[in-house]
C-alpha cells in the first residue's frame, strides 16, 4: 500500500481540526461561564434563572423555552436557532431581535462567538 504526502498531510489536517473544535467548545464553556452563566444555565431541565436554559438550544425556536417568559420580539422572530443565527445574536442581540430583554451588549470577538457556539452545540442533544 503507497502512503503519499498529501495522504498523510489530509489525515494531519482532519485531526488538528477534531483537536482545534474540542478545544474551542473548552474556550466557548470557559467564555459561557464567565459571560452568560450569571443568566443562562445549560443543564438538562434545568432553570431559567434570569436568562432561558440553553441546553438544546441549536435546533430550538427561539422564544419556545417552557417556564421562561420570552419577550413578545423574542416570540415573534421566526429564528430558529443555528450557528449563524447564533452568531449573529451573541455579537449584538438588541439588533438581531430588536425588542430583547436580554441585556448583554454581546461577543465582540469573533473567536469568543465561534467558541461559544461550539460549546452551545455541544450541549445540544
Amino acid at each position: 500500500m503507497k502512503v503519499t504526502v498529501g495522504a498523510l498531510f489530509s489525515v494531519a489536517l482532519i485531526l488538528s481540526s477534531a483537536t482545534a473544535m474540542a478545544q474551542s467548545a473548552e474556550r466557548g464553556e470557559r467564555t459561557f461561564n464567565q459571560q452568560c452563566k450569571a443568566c443562562h444555565t445549560v443543564d438538562k431541565g434545568g432553570a431559567s434563572p434570569i436568562g432561558p436554559n440553553l441546553f438544546g438550544v441549536v435546533g430550538r425556536k427561539a422564544g419556545t423555552v417552557a417556564g421562561y417568559d420570552s419577550s413578545d420580539a423574542m416570540k415573534k422572530s421566526g429564528i430558529t436557532w443555528d450557528e449563524a443565527a447564533l452568531g449573529d445574536y451573541l455579537k449584538d442581540p438588541k439588533a438581531k431581535v430588536a425588542g430583547t430583554k436580554m441585556l448583554f451588549a454581546g461577543l465582540k470577538q469573533p473567536a469568543q462567538v465561534a467558541d461559544v457556539i461550539a460549546y452551545l452545540k455541544k450541549v445540544s442533544p
